[in-house]
């Protein structure tokens, strides 16, 4: 029987997407992978991702869907090991790890699973791809074979960029609420001439799956929250 690896990472989508190759390390090798998740995000990773068992976490005010809720779900499934993926949190004492201050915190989470950090940029081997879905949303969008994608919205941030940087003539497409799934969107980040993108989980796909070459990152944290990059980027 299989043994079953419990994670404690229930938001955000880019903090997921930066852990699932760690998930895909220990899948490979033969465990069960477990991991609850705020409900809402469960679209974007049931399909793509069907090795890992996901389990719907509701929001609640009080927090307890961080650590307290997801922990009591994966004891009930009987995890052989559980590992919470926070680099902070509070009540919590992750950032007492005698590494924490000298890491980001992408690197704090394959250090804390002992998980090569190289394995980070294999992430496309752990998705499973809808063409027909994402050829939907690409002949949705794509009025123009010149055209540029632009995501401006993080968790809590709102990113700006000076538009006149496009050249004339192209189309912008803008990331909003166009899917329920972000990997619905890969085809039209892997045709796009360029792509303008603040810290958030699509730039982590763009960097992690190799996409495009002229890229534009747009910080948004101090260093130790900005994941190490291992694309060429023009920071704006």
């Amino acid at each position: 029987m299989a043994k079953k690896l419990g994670i404690i990472q229930t938001r955000g989508l880019g903090d997921i997407v930066i852990a699932l190759p760690i998930a895909g390390y220990y899948h490979k090798q033969g465990w069960e992978i477990i991991w609850p998740v705020l409900q809402q995000f469960v679209p974007s990773l049931e399909r793509n991702v069907p090795w890992v068992k996901w389990v719907p976490i509701p929001f609640d005010p009080p927090g307890h869907f961080f650590y307290d809720v997801p922990m009591e779900r994966l004891r009930n499934f009987k995890c052989d090991e559980i590992v919470p993926l926070y680099q902070a949190l509070t009540n919590q004492k992750f950032h007492e790890e005698k590494y924490f201050q000298y890491t980001k915190f992408d690197q704090y989470k394959y250090i804390r699973t002992g998980v090569p950090f190289l394995e980070k940029w294999k992430l496309a081997e752990y998705i499973t791809r809808d063409p027909v879905r994402e050829q939907a949303l690409y002949d949705r969008l794509v009025t123009n074979e010149n055209y540029v994608v632009v995501h401006l919205e993080g968790s809590d941030h709102k990113a700006t960029y000076d538009p006149s940087v496009v050249p004339q003539g192209w189309q912008t497409i803008e990331i909003t609420e166009q899917t329920d799934c972000i990997w619905d969107w890969l085809l039209v980040l892997e045709r796009a001439q360029s792509l303008i993108m603040v810290d958030s989980v699509f730039s982590n796909i763009v960097d992690q799956m190799a996409i495009g070459e002229d890229r534009y990152f747009i910080q948004r944290s101090h260093i130790g929250l900005t994941p190490v990059q291992g694309q060429d980027w023009t920071w704006i």
